[in-house]
Formats: structure tokens, C-alpha cells, sequence
């Protein structure tokens, strides 16, 4: 079997899906994608496409290295979210050719489902009590939300006021067990952190991800000593060399890689085994599409140390189309009392309507993520 094309398509709300086709007619889905940087990914695809075309898919991890290790310069958010899209697609071959779903070649499952939960509040979160409550209502049992909108280096108390009743609201709709995580975004600077995380700690949250930015990363144990809430991060590193501080240093409790932007399922189940040896979970990152969520299922799977999957469906970014539209059988997602369970489905486990995604890919689009400024017009973190 070789790999014969690859191609792309760029769709509303801000997704970009590959199929990598073979000879023998088996075709694969990955997505390789940066949020707002669609374009610059699918160029690097392209790029890429003559180290792939003519490869035998089966050669999964040959072939990640040789995209990885084959140009002088590596890493980083652009040339791994292409490389990863590449590699999803190049395991969902191979779990068709052999009628095994991808965990099964990872050494087989250790789960009958995964916790997941939902997204709340939006951008600049209001309202999140009620929509908390229409979740839980739904069958979920944990949520995250962002903590603030844009914050500055110190802030009014005010700011910290309304988040913290924001949480306590939930808290008291919900109960004690509900999971509540909240995300400060990196949009929160050092400073505003502890004092967040001192007023939060007695809402007893699930975790609180990227406190600060990562690049702040000697931060990270400062504020760690500050609270006994589970700090989550991660989802900006690439590859297990970019989570390798991370680990080693004890800075968070759950590690957050994005499969399609860390290195692809071979690379993030790599990484998992890292944490794993230092005691720290882990939480796919996965505010993306139905294939992004085919492949974190699949590592949850076979993850000891998997503990809730991120999933978009509803999520405020879904304009023009939500997670389930492009998939041939919406229910392929087994969602009951707040998980997804097991599929015995090959490859990924999920069949793109590829009627639908060209008709979309013909629209496509032009997603950006907002640029925010402070009062006094300083660029702030978003």
C-alpha cells in the first residue's frame, strides 16, 4: 500500500480537515490545524506532501520522524499542528486495513469511557450558573469555563469579585461533586493569579488551567505553593521535548496536550507515559472537530492516566457548523451520563460526510482570534 494524495479542507467554524488517500482505496482523516492559522498549516502540509506521497502508511513512526528531523528547524506550533494532522490520518489507515480501532494498536484498552465535559460562559463568561445548570441538566457532570476577560498586570478587585461569584453561583446550583474547571487563559498575569486562586480555593475546582502564560514557567511552582487546586497546562507545547520541563519540574497536576498540535497519537500516548512515571494526569486539549475528538478518545482508551476529555460540542467558537455536522452517524460519539463509552469502530471510528465537507470547503473561512487591549490600550492576552 502507498500513500497516493494528500487533501485538504478548510471549513467553517475555523476547522481544516486532511485525507490522505492510498492505492488500495483505504483513506484516512486527520486535522491539521493552528486556530487562525489555517492557511500557514495547510502551506506547511503542502510542504511536507513529498516526504509522504508514495510512503507506506503503515510506516507511521518512520515517517513522523522523518517530517520531524528531516528539516535543520523543528518544532513549534505550525510544523507539528501539520505533522500531527498527518500522523492522525496515517494511524486511522491503518486501524481500517486491519478492522482494529486505534487503541487496539496501542496495546489495547484500559476503559470502558471517558468523563467529558463542556464548555460554558463564552469569551468573556456571563451567565455560566444557568448554562452550568442546562449542562448538568443534559447529563454532564463537570464544565469549564474562563476564569476573566482580559486582565492587567494588577487589576481591579472587582474583576476577581465577579469571577468568584460566578463559581460560587455553580457551586450552589449544582452541589459539591460537579466538576468546575477554570481557565485563566494565560490571559492572567502573575500577580492576579494568587490572589484569584486564594478567593477561588473554597469552590473546590476540578483544576485551574495555564494560571499564567507557559512561557512563565518558573511561575508555575510559585503558584503552585499558593493553593492546593490542581493546576492543568499544557496545551501550547509541542512534542514530548516541549513537556519535558513541564514533567520533570512538578509544575502542574494535569498536563493538557492538543493531539493535533503536539506530534499526533503516538507522540501525545509518548508524552502520557512521561507523566505518567512523575504521577500527573492527563486532559486532552480539544476545542476542535469531530476527528480531533475521534483521535483524543482513542488515547483516552489505552491512557491509565487519562482522567476527562475536553470536547467542542456547543462550544461558543462554533459558528456555521458544530462538532457533529460533518460526520456520517451523529450518534457515533457514544455521549451517556456525561461520557463517551468505548467503540469497537475501526481506525478512528468515525466516518466523514465528504459530500458535506466539500460543499463547505467551498465557503471555507477566515476565523481570527480577537485581539484585546486593556483600558489604557496596551495589547492584552486573550
Amino acid at each position: 500500500m502507498k500513500i497516493t494524495s494528500l487533501e485538504l479542507f478548510k471549513v467553517a467554524p475555523r476547522w481544516l480537515f486532511l485525507k490522505t488517500s492510498t492505492d488500495e482505496g483505504i483513506c484516512g482523516w486527520g486535522e491539521p490545524l493552528i486556530e487562525g492559522r489555517a492557511d500557514t498549516v495547510a502551506a506547511c502540509v503542502k510542504e511536507l506532501e513529498p516526504y509522504v506521497i508514495g510512503r507506506d502508511p503503515a510506516q507511521i513512526e518512520d515517517i513522523f520522524q522523518t517530517l520531524y528531523r528531516g528539516g535543520f528547524y523543528r518544532g513549534g506550533p505550525v510544523l507539528m499542528s501539520a505533522i500531527s494532522g498527518i500522523e492522525i490520518s496515517l494511524w486511522d489507515i491503518r486501524g481500517k486495513l486491519l478492522g482494529l480501532p486505534i487503541y487496539d494498536l496501542l496495546g489495547g484498552s484500559v476503559r470502558e469511557k471517558i468523563q467529558v465535559y463542556c464548555w460554558i460562559g463564552g469569551d468573556r463568561p456571563a451567565d455560566t450558573a444557568a448554562a452550568a445548570v442546562e449542562k448538568s441538566k443534559q447529563g454532564y457532570k463537570a464544565i469549564k469555563m474562563n476564569g476573566t476577560a482580559e486582565l492587567d498586570y494588577i487589576d481591579n478587585w472587582s474583576k476577581v469579585t465577579a469571577a468568584v461569584n460566578r463559581v460560587a453561583a455553580i457551586r450552589d446550583a449544582l452541589g459539591p461533586d460537579f466538576g468546575i474547571a477554570v481557565d485563566f487563559h494565560g490571559r492572567v498575569h502573575q500577580a492576579m493569579a494568587r490572589v484569584l486562586m486564594k478567593e477561588l480555593e473554597p469552590y473546590h475546582l476540578m483544576f485551574i488551567e495555564e494560571p499564567v502564560l507557559i512561557e512563565n514557567i518558573e511561575a508555575f511552582a510559585e503558584l503552585r505553593r499558593h493553593t492546593t487546586t490542581p493546576i492543568a497546562t499544557g496545551e501550547r507545547n509541542f512534542t514530548r521535548w516541549g513537556f519535558k520541563d513541564i514533567i520533570t519540574k512538578g509544575i502542574a497536576d494535569i498536563i493538557q496536550p492538543d493531539l493535533c498540535h503536539a506530534g499526533g497519537i503516538a507522540e501525545v500516548r509518548k508524552i502520557a507515559a512521561m507523566a505518567e512515571c512523575f504521577d500527573i494526569a492527563v486532559a486532552p486539549h480539544c476545542p476542535l472537530g469531530p476527528v480531533a475528538l475521534a483521535a483524543c478518545l482513542q488515547l483516552d482508551y489505552c491512557t491509565p492516566n487519562a482522567v476527562i476529555q475536553e470536547q467542542s460540542l456547543g462550544i461558543h467558537y462554533n459558528q456555521g457548523a458544530d462538532m457533529l455536522d460533518y460526520l456520517q452517524d451523529k450518534t457515533v460519539f457514544n455521549y451517556k451520563d456525561g461520557s463517551v463509552f468505548r467503540s469497537r469502530l475501526p481506525g478512528l471510528g468515525v466516518t466523514v460526510n465528504e459530500e458535506k465537507l466539500r460543499e463547505a470547503a467551498k465557503v471555507g473561512h477566515s476565523w481570527k482570534n480577537p485581539v484585546w487591549r486593556t483600558e489604557d490600550g496596551v495589547v492584552a492576552e486573550w
